[in-house]
């Protein structure tokens, strides 16, 4: 029989019944065992309408939308889960009314297609996620080299072409994947690598595609919270601003910068602080719903060292770098008075460091939280080595010495039935992105700065690190990022130029990462029995399409928006904030334009801030002996450094507005909830997490187009913000320069 699929041809003609499972074949990881599947139907069809339709609607949509949540003060990313949840009942509803008519396509022989092959089924389903989130390296929404191009256009207010923004996007966001296929056969076909991450997705799919017949279906309860949420947004995000940030002891202490410093959830320690509007809580950590407790507390505690024991210390105790001079908490650059420094003064007209200027205005200085928040990543990435190697480190080994021993488990021999991807379409993606990239890097280099041999530096410190940070994430779900170390490197070796500096950050770290994000994927179609042309494929167009979205949508707002991300001169309450551009923007200034040597090095007022790489590497040994001298005490192998010290990386921009209410609602959901009402959270727990993204997404866009493009508003008490301008001031004194708007 002719198939009715439209890629059928890179099947085998292989029996689909099922072989016997030796004992030998099962997963050596119980994980994997208890959570996928050991059977498969390579007759189900794939390349469908359903899933071309499906998978590249969402492709846009959720590109479109990361992308446009980006620039809001509080963003919001729109994860795959959305797309598996809201997919689901189109996809079925889709193969109930598209007609089953079979047909021929000229040139093509005789081969019949169907725009409906059959019931909507799983594998659609996964390439439809994967095709909507293809250009998203776990999870983080736009592409991240849009950012160069807001702080090239919005910050530094300079020139950068549509053609060379659009190479630089699509280049930084392939160039990875061409390694990263060749690396497959280490890191996705061994039973031993497997991806802990990938588990959470199978088991959602197949929760999802079981049989539901209850009064309440999760697709019924799905369109309700979209409702719920989408009637909702209306309140915190036009008619109540006020109801995003609630900060009551700015309420009770009106003129007390002390009490405003405590209680702002936007500019200080977010004591006695909440919020009623869900972008507020998923915005910079994602949706507290999906995250599992153990994570949530992890959290908490190093989020709560830093912030309520670390930094009052520093700031009220020791006055640390002068803190009191400056706001509690900022992502602003200021000078040692705590004005907010002036760094279009210390550019000149090559896009580089203006030196006497610089020496005029003097030394760049952080808030506090600023600076010691550069203190624990540090920490954090050296913590995270360090410990991967003491307590994963033989584990890490074994496994990957028994991917060399030749056997093979139940989904890799299930997944042999399929054709295999050829290495030499690696290599050609391997060669074009990057010719495409030594085209930005020579022909337009006056755009980018970042010379040839910059370019060629960053690529290999990817290609080095793909296989290492692959195996650790396969193994122990943690990434180490290399963010820091590639912009610190060039900070050093080529100082001056701020876009360089940006430039050699994302190939070097989002190259990286988006092999590891394309391995992972991979990994997910392996154990979903995906044939492997079609994951190929489905991710490299998703890519190319997400990246052009992405900047196509970058390019309008930035063209239409008066004045944004540019906090001081937006009216009162604007969305248009920016506020992870703003700390790209700060970054570019202290690594690229002035440099590490004149911030963190000997020149600069931070070198001490350096110790904590030593610390980051003694902290897990201090750890691990402790456990090895105690091992009856297992709560000591609970305390996870890296998880402590990385804990608030996100802030800045992220707020402990953001970090009070994640923790607190995913406490309810995945404690109480979990425990207690353990039924009803299977069923609707991402269900209702994906609604509650969808619907706010909907009626923000809905917002914007209706009443924001024709700056339509509203002025009373409750869309005055959260209150709490004092808490701009660094001390009682400064109450007198009109609410302190320098900073």
């Amino acid at each position: 029989m002719a198939s009715m699929e439209i890629g059928a041809a890179e099947r085998t003609t292989k029996d689909p019944e099922q072989e016997p499972i030796d004992d030998d074949e099962q997963s050596p990881v119980e994980e994997v065992r208890l959570t996928v599947s050991n059977d498969d139907d390579p007759s189900l069809p794939v390349w469908t309408f359903r899933m071309w339709f499906l998978g590249i609607l969402s492709c846009v949509l959720l590109s479109f939308l990361n992308t446009f949540f980006s620039y809001r003060t509080e963003p919001l990313i729109i994860t795959m889960i959305s797309v598996q949840v809201a997919t689901l009942p189109v996809g079925r509803f889709m193969a109930k009314v598209l007609p089953e008519t079979k047909f021929r396509v000229p040139g093509l022989g005789s081969r019949e297609y169907s725009l409906n092959p059959g019931p909507f089924n799983m594998k659609e389903h996964v390439l439809i996620s994967i095709f909507a989130n293809a250009g998203s390296a776990f999870g983080s929404g736009s592409a991240y080299a849009v950012g160069i191009v807001d702080i090239i256009k919005a910050f530094y207010h300079r020139n950068i072409s549509f053609l060379a923004s659009w190479i630089l996007v699509i280049t930084t966001q392939v160039l990875g994947y061409g390694w990263a296929g060749i690396l497959r056969k280490y890191v996705v076909e061994p039973a031993e690598m497997w991806w802990p991450s990938s588990l959470v997705q199978v088991s959602l799919f197949r929760a999802l595609h079981e049989k539901d017949d209850q009064r309440m279906s999760r697709g019924k309860f799905f369109l309700i919270a979209l409702l719920c949420a989408f009637s909702w947004y209306i309140f915190p995000g036009y008619l109540f601003p006020t109801l995003s940030n609630i900060s009551l002891l700015c309420w009770a202490f009106p003129r007390s910068v002390t009490a405003q410093q405590l209680g702002s959830g936007m500019r200080g320690l977010g004591l006695a602080s909440l919020t009623l509007d869900w972008s507020v809580i998923a915005s910079f950590l994602s949706s507290p719903l999906v995250t599992p407790f153990f994570a949530i507390f992890n959290v908490f505690v190093g989020y709560a060292l830093v912030v309520y024991l670390l930094i009052p210390i520093a700031y009220w105790g020791l006055d640390l770098y002068s803190a009191k001079n400056f706001p509690i908490f900022s992502s602003h650059l200021f000078t040692a008075q705590g004005q907010t420094y002036n760094v279009s003064a210390i550019v000149n007209e090559k896009f580089e460091i203006d030196m006497p200027a610089y020496e005029k205005q003097g030394h760049i200085n952080l808030s506090i939280f600023f600076a010691l928040s550069y203190g624990a990543n540090f920490a954090a990435i050296v913590a995270t080595l360090a410990h991967v190697a003491l307590f994963n480190g033989r584990e890490i080994y074994d496994r990957f010495q028994a991917s060399y021993n030749g056997k093979i488990d139940i989904h890799t021999r299930l997944m042999r039935k399929y054709q295999d991807i050829p290495n030499w379409w690696f290599y050609l993606m391997l060669l074009l992105s990057m010719v495409l990239s030594l085209v930005l890097c020579i022909f337009m280099k006056d755009q980018v700065q970042l010379p040839w041999w910059g370019l060629l530096f960053a690529a290999g410190l990817a290609l080095i690190f793909t296989l290492p940070v692959s195996i650790i994430t396969a193994t122990t779900n943690q990434t180490p990022g290399l963010n820091v170390i590639t912009e610190y490197i060039l900070g050093i070796i080529y100082p001056g130029r701020p876009i360089a500096n940006v430039c050699f950050k994302t190939y070097g770290y989002i190259s990286m990462s988006q092999a590891v994000s394309f391995l992972n994927d991979f990994k997910l179609g392996h154990y979903m029995k995906i044939p492997p042309r079609s994951m190929f494929i489905i991710q490299f167009l998703g890519t190319i399409i997400a990246g052009t979205i992405n900047i196509a949508t970058a390019w309008w707002l930035l063209t239409t928006v008066e004045n944004i991300c540019q906090d001081q001169l937006l009216p009162l309450n604007s969305p248009w904030t920016c506020p992870g551009d703003r700390v790209f923007f700060d970054a570019s200034v202290i690594w690229g334009l002035v440099g590490p040597k004149r911030i963190f090095g000997s020149l600069g007022n931070y070198a001490a801030l350096n110790w904590c790489f030593l610390g980051g590497a003694i902290g897990p040994l201090v750890v691990w002996l402790l456990h090895k001298a105690f091992p009856s005490q297992t709560w000591i192998k609970l305390i996870n450094l890296p998880v402590l010290l990385g804990a608030t990386a996100a802030m800045p921009p992220a707020t402990t507005l953001n970090f009070n209410s994640w923790i607190f609602i995913g406490t309810i959901f995945n404690f109480f909830i979990f425990r207690y009402r353990k039924k009803w959270w299977q069923r609707y727990n991402y269900v209702l997490s994906a609604a509650m993204d969808a619907g706010l997404a909907f009626m923000g866009v809905l917002l914007y187009f209706s009443l924001g493009m024709e700056n339509i508003s509203i002025t009373w008490w409750g869309a005055e913000g959260e209150h709490c301008a004092l808490a701009t001031c660094p001390t009682a004194k400064d109450i007198a320069i009109d609410g302190c708007p320098l900073h």
